[in-house]
């Protein structure tokens, strides 16, 4: 009889901009490869070419006038289709998926930043990934001040294509912050809060310890 493989974990990254989850998710990911798992890494917007045309719309300044019903919607179309081509694939031939972002960033800035209904979009999580839900989510948290200040180097390095939710008021990105450790207080037991003003290695370090690996 053939043995049937074991479902693969699911672990996203949060936190505000600048909080340096992208650069530990991809120093995990190949953490992970050195010690012989199988590691798929992907992001939200993004993902998939259809999410990266989306990712497009959703970050770029020119996109200025998008009203938040309009930008929740395509969030969730970008969700979508990573969920069904990328991620529910890889966890049932049981690889490990390393996700930069998924609706727990939806929640806290549609959400919490733009004041639409957390209700709306559990409905909507409903439709889009038909109940996958990460097995552990990091939270990267830092202060605003230096969220902002990591940020603004960020888009001078790299250029302003992708800074339209950067360039929002700091009380926006402040009602994010705190819808973040909101969440993570409802629910200890998914979210696991890293203080990510450590030194790299140190914030890599205590990421490790909280997975278990």
């Amino acid at each position: 009889m053939q043995t049937k493989t074991p479902r693969g974990r699911f672990i996203t990254f949060e936190g505000i901009d600048g909080c340096g989850k992208t650069t530990q998710l991809r120093m995990l990911a190949q953490w992970l490869r050195d010690h012989g798992r199988d590691v798929i890494e992907t992001v939200e917007p993004g993902g998939t070419s259809i999410g990266r045309q989306i990712r497009k719309i959703l970050l770029d300044p020119a996109s200025a006038d998008i009203q938040p019903r309009a930008e929740l919607l395509l969030y969730f179309a970008s969700r979508a289709q990573n969920v069904d081509e990328v991620i529910r694939p890889a966890l049932d031939g049981g690889r490990t998926v390393l996700c930069d972002r998924f609706t727990d960033s939806t929640l806290v800035y549609q959400g919490c930043g733009r004041g639409l209904d957390s209700e709306v979009v559990h409905d909507l999580d409903r439709i889009a990934c038909r109940g996958l839900r990460p097995d552990v989510t990091i939270l990267i948290d830092i202060d605003l001040e230096t969220s902002l200040a990591r940020a603004k180097r960020r888009n001078e390095r790299t250029g302003p294509s992708e800074s339209r939710i950067d360039d929002e008021s700091a009380t926006f990105h402040e009602r994010v912050r705190r819808g973040y450790l909101a969440l993570a207080k409802a629910e200890p037991d998914r979210i696991v809060v890293i203080d990510g003003t450590a030194g790299i290695g140190e914030v890599g370090h205590r990421i490790r310890e909280a997975l278990g690996v």
